[in-house]
């Protein structure tokens, strides 16, 4: 058990409370977090989602399939959302009292970073070949070395300043869509776009609710980042209902409406061919808003991994720097597109976290106490464990599941073991800890 320091208000709020609470009256509305769990779902991405469930299933078909995918990912986004929001912790600080200790922590700080980072330098290598194929001037490693830096320069701020690049991307990106849409729509009969049969390859209502649930599940991991500037439980679900149904209904459906349309999921031509440059534009930079929570959460897990590790704490808008600038300039050089299978595995490791953190706060409880006690006082519980042992156990199982099993749903299934496994385990130890108590001494 090791003592945990509380660094200064004033360093706190400078550094976006990398490593304490959110104070009450340093948060925020429910629609300014709302615009921007929305504007991580109204991306390039977003569409193509919906265009590859399009090309494979009939209207009402993609509408089931993401109909239960949204269901799932807002289970999971409304629990670790309210967990965040109570606490005022990031996701891997909140990770310390939530089954997986101090060093475990680290271990998930450390994962999301990675992960993040390099999401962060795929999606600015898509920037970049959308940039240049649409405007050239540039070569494309020019244009990934201006991405990262644009991204960079609005995390380096926090919270407040990625708020305002959601007022601003978020309205631009509605317009294009709904103008999109229209224009395609307008040449096409509503009633038999909807009823025609799927233009590609079929796709399963498993394999379509995994896209969707899949597709998001990190994001949804990563909720205590974002919902630690809520104010009530109420902030939180309102949020996840509107910026996930948004997400994933209005824009999934109309890359499903489109693909139709074109018979294709190709969605850059598709927006070319109906708002032209502009629009497509206004798309490819809507990654933008996806990519600064990207390197957000990364910076957020890096800040807790060394505070952990080496009880040094980092700056976070230095560590937005340093990391800010290893991910532009790996995507401009092509490196990181390599390594897409190496984080399509981290992702099966990363939806059992969510499941574990779950059970830990609202099933099993073990540092509610102490997470009450110290949030009284502004402050960090004193101690915690470095290693939570049954966090390990459920967590390897959990991934063993996911990566083994392809029935169902992948990351749903490992979310689920994680949260069943520590959950029993927990309960289980919970009961012979209070059996053990209160047992008489033996007389002899």
């Amino acid at each position: 058990m090791t003592r945990q320091a509380v660094p200064a208000a004033s360093a706190g709020e400078h550094d976006d409370y990398a490593l304490e609470r959110v104070p009450a009256d340093r948060r925020y509305s429910w629609f300014s977090v709302a615009t921007q769990r929305f504007g991580q779902l109204s991306a390039l991405a977003q569409f193509l989602l919906g265009a590859t469930l399009g090309l494979g299933m009939t209207f009402w078909d993609a509408v089931l399939a993401i109909t239960v995918g949204s269901v799932l990912l807002e289970i999971v986004t409304v629990f670790v959302g309210i967990a965040g929001m109570r606490e005022g912790l990031s996701t891997s600080v909140l990770a310390r009292w939530c089954g997986f200790g101090r060093k475990g922590s680290a271990v998930i700080g450390l994962l999301i970073t990675l992960s993040l980072v390099g999401w962060f330098g795929v999606q600015n290598a898509v920037f970049a070949s959308g940039l240049h194929s649409l405007v050239g001037t540039l070569p494309v490693w020019a244009w990934a070395l201006l991405g990262g830096a644009a991204v960079t320069a609005i995390v380096v701020y926090g919270f407040g300043s990625m708020a305002w690049t959601a007022y601003l991307t978020v309205p631009a990106f509605l317009a294009v869509a709904a103008f999109s849409i229209g224009s395609q729509l307008m040449e096409h009969d509503l009633g038999a776009l909807i009823s025609a049969p799927p233009p590609g390859q079929p796709l399963t209502l498993a394999q379509g609710a995994t896209i969707v649930a899949g597709g998001f599940i990190v994001g949804a991991v990563m909720t205590p980042d974002m919902t630690r500037y809520n104010r009530s439980v109420a902030d939180v679900v309102k949020q996840t209902v509107v910026g996930v149904t948004l997400g994933e209904y209005v824009v999934g459906l109309i890359g499903v409406l489109l693909a139709h349309a074109a018979r294709s999921s190709d969605i850059v031509m598709i927006i070319t061919t109906s708002s032209g440059i502009v629009g497509t534009v206004v798309l490819v930079a809507s990654i933008l808003k996806i990519n600064d929570w990207n390197l957000y959460s990364s910076s957020l897990g890096l800040v807790n991994a060394v505070d952990v590790l080496f009880g040094k704490r980092l700056s976070r808008a230095g560590v937005t720097l340093a990391i800010g600038a290893v991910g532009s300039v790996l995507s401009a050089a092509g490196i990181l597109t390599h390594f897409v299978p190496l984080l399509t595995f981290i992702g099966i490791l990363t939806p059992p976290v969510a499941g574990i953190m779950i059970a830990e706060y609202f099933v099993v409880r073990t540092w509610r106490k102490p997470l009450a006690e110290s949030a009284a006082r502004g402050a960090l519980p004193d101690s915690a464990p470095d290693w939570v042992p049954i966090s390990l156990l459920a967590w390897a199982l959990a991934a063993l599941v996911g990566y083994t099993i392809e029935a169902g749903i992948p990351a749903v299934n490992s979310l689920v073991t994680g949260f069943v496994v520590y959950a029993a385990l927990g309960k289980i130890i919970a009961a012979r800890s209070k059996t053990a108590v209160t047992a008489p001494a033996h007389q002899d």
